[in-house]
């Protein structure tokens, strides 16, 4: 082999080598956050911490526009004073339903953050205060982000998190679903 040949090999050998790394890193990377993927989530279970937080009844169920209903299964608070409300947000229609873009709320800052949970609260009856989605310190919403559509049956886990409020049981809302009642896990 002449020296110009073995340039020209060493050329392709680290061109490969990249396209392969690039191509192994794209496929690791593609599709290994969602549920649906993981033969757990498929056989009915879900991720273990998830799945320990669920508790054997729903805390509440809400019935939504467009066959969408939301399942909440837990509500923890945090030692750090946070509090976590996680469910399953489902559609129950035969056909393909997008989420509305009513349930990210109306405050400007978060309409640019995309689709979102924003719009949900929590209202401390006892207390009279009202509880919104918290904020990271650029603007976006602690909360599921992402959704725009779920095929007919598919559900998706979801979370908010929330100030604590004082009181062990607050009014659930989110826009265009029922309200509810929930009990806080202490």
């Amino acid at each position: 082999m002449t020296s110009g040949n073995t340039t020209a090999f060493g050329r392709h050998l680290t061109a490969l080598t990249i396209v392969v790394g690039l191509g192994l890193g794209a496929s690791a990377c593609s599709g290994g956050g969602r549920d649906q993927d993981r033969p757990a989530a498929k056989a009915g279970g879900g991720s273990a911490p998830y799945e320990q937080l669920r508790t054997e009844k729903p805390l509440a169920e809400l019935q939504g526009q467009g066959g969408l209903s939301l399942s909440i299964t837990s509500a923890k608070r945090d030692p750090a004073g946070y509090l976590t409300v996680r469910g399953d947000l489902k559609n129950d229609a035969s056909t393909v339903a997008v989420v509305p873009a009513e349930l990210r709320g109306s405050e400007l800052k978060i309409l640019r953050t995309g689709p979102s949970l924003a719009g949900a609260t929590l209202v401390d009856f006892a207390h009279k205060k009202r509880y919104y989605v918290l904020r990271d310190t650029e603007g976006h919403p602690l909360t599921t982000t992402g959704l725009s559509t779920l095929k007919a049956g598919e559900s998706a886990h979801v979370f908010m998190q929330f100030p604590t409020p004082p009181s062990s049981t607050v009014g659930f809302q989110l826009p265009l679903f029922d309200t509810a009642n929930i009990k806080i896990d202490e």
